[in-house]
């Protein structure tokens, strides 16, 4: 993997890792808050690749609109859901409220946090 690559991946894996329990982000907005405007793609794929055990809260993604982007039925759509149940997150028709659960970080969150990737080039 292209050391540029593997940096990016990180950002992706360090900002879903900031997604508070009980909250959700969207594949877009994890890209963007990770410094890669119009990214949602790589936010995919980075975590379709993520090590087995790396602890990165991969269930708390979703489409903009909510929706899971797994399909209905299949194993990784059934872990999402019991994941998001388990911090009282629910998902009616297989999607989230992202009015109520959309994770929203304030100003000083986003610009004073331990691990800002706003610096990273």
């Amino acid at each position: 993997m292209k050391p540029e690559t593997d940096r990016r991946m990180q950002r992706i894996r360090a900002t879903v890792c900031e997604i508070p329990e009980g909250a959700v982000a969207s594949y877009g907005q994890v890209a963007a808050m990770a410094g890669l405007p119009r990214g949602a793609r790589q936010v995919g794929y980075a975590l379709k690749h993520l090590p087995a055990g790396s602890g990165v809260p991969w269930h708390r993604v979703v489409t903009s609109s909510g929706k899971l982007a797994f399909d209905r039925g299949s194993s990784n759509y059934r872990r999402q859901v019991r994941a998001l149940g388990e911090e009282n997150v629910p998902v009616i028709g297989g999607r989230v409220n992202m009015r109520q659960y959309g994770w929203q970080p304030d100003l000083d969150e986003l610009l004073w946090k331990p691990n800002a990737t706003w610096d990273v080039p």
